[in-house]
């Protein structure tokens, strides 16, 4: 799935913390992260686990210690991990979820996406498409200049960002 989690990402940030700073490119390399990496290695899901994204962001908040502008930019990353969790329903296994305090056997646990019916699949790519047409509109990216600084810096225009926040 793709724009499932682009779209509920986009979203959810923008509802969530209406940061215009905050680079939205990497927020959608964090929340494909899991999927991407789990998936395409075939091996065991560990980074659908809520281990993954702690220990991500705290590694993250020791490599960027004094510097601040670095470490703002990459707290992206973990928060799309966050939300990958959130939005692929990763805490129905607690096995994966909660591992390692669930149990240190993470072999025969299947990733959330190949246990779903390729119809409900197929619905949930098409509501991220929704979400993601929704997201262009809401955050102005039709417009040269905000689709320009969008794509320069993952950065929104904060004047939208205001804007939108108090009408």
């Amino acid at each position: 799935m793709f724009l499932w989690f682009v779209g509920t990402a986009l979203t959810a940030m923008w509802f969530t913390f209406r940061d215009p700073a905050i680079d939205h490119r990497l927020l959608v390399l964090g929340v494909l992260l899991p999927d991407a990496v789990d998936g395409l290695t075939g091996q065991v899901p560990v980074l659908h686990t809520l281990a993954a994204p702690i220990v991500v962001m705290m590694t993250l908040m020791v490599c960027t210690i004094g510097k601040r502008r670095l470490r703002r930019r990459l707290l992206a990353i973990p928060i799309g991990l966050f939300w990958h969790l959130v939005f692929d329903g990763a805490w129905m296994n607690t096995s994966s979820f909660w591992w390692p305090f669930a149990g240190f056997s993470l072999n025969d646990v299947p990733l959330p996406v190949t246990e779903r019916p390729i119809m409900l699949l197929l619905a949930m790519e098409l509501m991220g498409l929704v979400l993601v047409l929704w997201s262009w509109h809401l955050m102005g990216l039709s417009r040269p200049d905000r689709r320009q600084l969008f794509l320069r810096s993952g950065r929104l225009d904060p004047a939208l960002t205001n804007d939108r926040v108090r009408g």
